[in-house]
């Protein structure tokens, strides 16, 4: 525990056996108290693998409910294992586990409620394997969002994120798209609702095994970012009311 927080790190996963154990071996338990697998309908033996290797929190989709669906089950069981902070990492190995620690830290000394790890912070991204168009789009995106949300992030579109308890339950994700839009969803929300985030460098590999989704799909991703920072700018202006800044019921 870090200052008495427990904190648990969540790996919402699919077609992730061969770099689970990898990731998993880096995460520092020194500090992690629990870890929880969300396997999204995998065909192939990421839960066996899990269950191998340890983790003893292993949830299957019987049915592939998409990244964003996933992340909701991930967040709602770490909330009911008692979390004080959750944190996202991906199971595919692209994203260091080392940076647990810090991120974890920031969260426990009340620095920020939330925490990204960016691939754009240095030099990280394109050295990492990073393919030019996804670097090209991901500022081009980052640049918009910042204009329309009135923040100043450098990166709106990593996949490793730390959320305190507060923000989880105040933050109306359950509301959000199952898809890859999701995370940019939920970015909104925690700005709507005025918490701020903080940001550490990441370094990041790009290699077959690890998960990416190809271009038709990053054009989809890219026109839901662009309607979720032009719904978040309309509805701070008061000039609409849009369903996924609505309250989260207690």
């Amino acid at each position: 525990m870090i200052n008495k927080k427990k904190v648990v790190v969540v790996l919402p996963a699919y077609k992730a056996a061969l770099t689970l154990e990898k990731t998993y071996k880096e995460i520092p338990f020194d500090i992690v108290d629990e870890v929880i697998l969300v396997d999204d309908a995998s065909p192939d033996n990421t839960a066996e693998v899990a269950k191998k290797i340890g983790i003893k929190h292993v949830v299957v989709h019987e049915k592939n409910k998409g990244y964003g669906g996933n992340q909701k089950t991930c967040y709602n069981t770490a909330l009911k294992l008692g979390a004080d902070i959750v944190i996202m990492l991906h199971p595919d190995y692209q994203y260091t586990p080392m940076l647990i620690t810090a991120m974890a830290s920031i969260i426990s000394l009340d620095l920020y409620p939330v925490v990204f790890a960016s691939r754009i912070l240095g030099t990280g991204a394109l050295k990492g394997g990073m393919p030019l168009y996804k670097y090209f789009f991901n500022r081009c995106l980052t640049l918009f969002q910042n204009i329309l949300l009135g923040q100043k992030l450098s990166e709106y579109h990593t996949g490793y994120r730390a959320f305190s308890k507060e923000v989880l339950l105040k933050t109306n994700y359950e509301v959000n798209s199952d898809d890859f839009v999701f995370d940019n969803q939920m970015i909104g929300q925690i700005f709507y609702e005025g918490f701020e985030i903080g940001e550490v460098t990441c370094p990041t590999k790009y290699f077959p095994e690890a998960s990416s989704i190809n271009f038709s799909r990053s054009v989809k991703y890219g026109l839901g970012v662009l309607s979720v920072s032009i719904i978040y700018r309309l509805q701070k202006m008061g000039l609409g009311k849009f369903k996924i800044f609505e309250k989260k019921q207690s």
